[in-house]
């Protein structure tokens, strides 16, 4: 048991992480775009995430009142660009990965904390749940960098007439999906690191067998 109390850190580590890119697949708020006419997107402000587009419109409303308007991508959509299709493929990935290295994870660890110390049962998986960590990690890494580059040099979408959505902001910037999937990158990668590290105690027993 005291070998693992990186692992253990890891297991923790890895949990919050997987969850954050859980929660960052799900968030709308990956590009924020200001638009200059606000006749239908009554607040100036569209989000665009990686599985839908939304915004603001009090048109058909009563006074006082707003409504959220989305629009739902769709896998035979042209005009999607590059790196929300990778968004979209390489977070699935991800949140696979990171599910089967808490599986890896928790396995060892019982091993561990039950006094089972046979070596094939411990150390293998704690090395394998480290590199799905890992993996994780990358896939999130990926598509965060890639859509947040997209944000700093204000990359237009040809949405069609239909989205009522301009083809190009007047500005735009990282919404929320974007720092948190930077933290769910950093968790991920400490977890498999900390998994890696993880080394069997070489008893005197252990040498006889």
């Amino acid at each position: 048991v005291g070998t693992s109390h990186l692992q253990l850190a890891a297991f923790a580590l890895g949990t919050v992480g997987w969850i954050l890119c859980t929660v960052s697949m799900g968030v709308v708020e990956w590009r924020v775009w200001h638009v200059d006419n606000t006749s239908i997107i009554s607040s100036g402000i569209a989000w665009v995430g990686i599985w839908k587009v939304c915004f603001i419109s009090y048109l058909h409303v009563s006074p006082g009142y707003r409504e959220q308007f989305c629009h739902k991508f769709s896998g035979y959509d042209s005009f999607i660009p590059h790196e929300i299709y990778a968004a979209q493929g390489l977070l699935l990935i991800a949140m696979f990965m990171g599910l089967l290295g808490l599986a890896a994870t928790i396995f060892a660890l019982r091993n561990v904390y039950m006094g089972i110390t046979h070596k094939t049962l411990i150390a293998p998986f704690f090395l394998v749940g480290g590199f799905f960590y890992i993996f994780a990690g990358l896939c999130v890494l990926i598509p965060v960098s890639w859509n947040f580059y997209s944000v700093t040099h204000n990359q237009s979408i040809a949405f069609p007439p239909s989205y009522y959505m301009p083809s190009s902001p007047v500005g735009q910037e990282a919404g929320a999906a974007i720092p948190v999937g930077i933290v769910a990158v950093i968790l991920l990668l400490l977890s498999g690191t900390f998994s890696l590290s993880y080394r069997f105690p070489m008893t005197a027993n252990t040498i006889m067998k």
